[in-house]
């Protein structure tokens, strides 16, 4: 798990740009719940970090520039971190 320096890489996804996908996560308890969705995020090839705000129930994932991923794969990854449920935005 990569729970060591979250916080400035979720600082770094709020100022960055680049293509990007949100989703909306439903399932969520804590915070924990958000790091762990974006421990498997991160694991998919193409991903450049993931940053999943439990107040908004959203996850903006950043991809790494050329990058085309399904957001049916992202879906799988935030359901595969646990009991939760996601959808794209828009």
């Amino acid at each position: 798990m990569k729970l060591f320096g979250r916080k400035k890489a979720a600082e770094q996804v709020a100022v960055e740009t680049g293509p990007r996908i949100v989703l909306e996560v439903e399932g969520m308890h804590c915070s924990s719940c958000g790091l762990l969705i974006d421990d498997e995020l991160e694991e998919i090839p193409g991903v450049r970090s993931a940053s999943t705000d439990l107040r908004s129930g959203r996850s903006t994932v950043l991809l790494e520039d050329g990058a085309e991923i399904d957001p049916d794969v992202l879906v799988a990854a935030v359901q595969n971190a646990g009991e939760y449920t996601a959808r794209p935005v828009g």
